[in-house]
């Protein structure tokens, strides 16, 4: 199953806190543009964040990508999910919020609304997280973000504080 024939845009929010978390991402972003039919646009600077959630963990190493694709919604999320398990990523309920070695969420995709088992879009709680707005506003600021405007919009409803830049890492070189 694919997308339309032209792609769309979609946006991908990167994160770790274990292990050697920048590394984690850079390896991650490269599998993005890697996935077939997807290319990879974009990837935001990386930045330090406080933990959310379950606030007793390493602080993440957060950024956020944005690629055009030829594939459908379920079948970029799956190839998300595949990508987390070979960086070692085991989900489970009783990891919700924990530590990681590699969280990938699909953010937005072509400004749809998809609400399916296992695959809402909007992220639904993209539009409380600075952690994932900041770096996302970074490569996609004018994205349509359905009830919400734009990524920009949706960015200056919060507050970002405690989201700073890795100084000496930059996104895509």
């Amino acid at each position: 199953m694919t997308a339309a024939l032209d792609g769309v845009r979609a946006c991908i929010g990167l994160g770790a806190n274990l292990g050697q978390p920048t590394l984690a991402l850079r390896h991650a972003a490269d599998a993005l543009a890697a996935l077939p039919e997807t290319h990879l646009l974009a990837l935001s600077r990386f930045y330090r964040t406080p933990a959310w959630g379950r606030v007793d963990q390493p602080d993440f190493i957060n950024a956020a990508a944005l690629v055009h694709t030829r594939l459908a919604p379920e079948v970029l999320l799956e190839s998300l999910l595949r990508i987390e398990r070979e960086a070692g990523r085991e989900r489970g309920p009783e990891s919700r919020w924990g530590p990681r070695v590699l969280d990938l969420d699909l953010l937005l995709y072509g400004g749809q609304v998809i609400d399916r088992p296992g695959l809402r879009v909007p992220h639904p709680h993209l539009h409380e997280r600075a952690f994932a707005l900041v770096p996302l506003a970074e490569v996609a600021a004018a994205e349509p973000f359905p009830g919400h405007g734009t990524v920009a919009e949706a960015l200056r409803a919060i507050d970002g504080t405690g989201v700073e830049p890795v100084q000496g890492v930059a996104g895509m070189d």
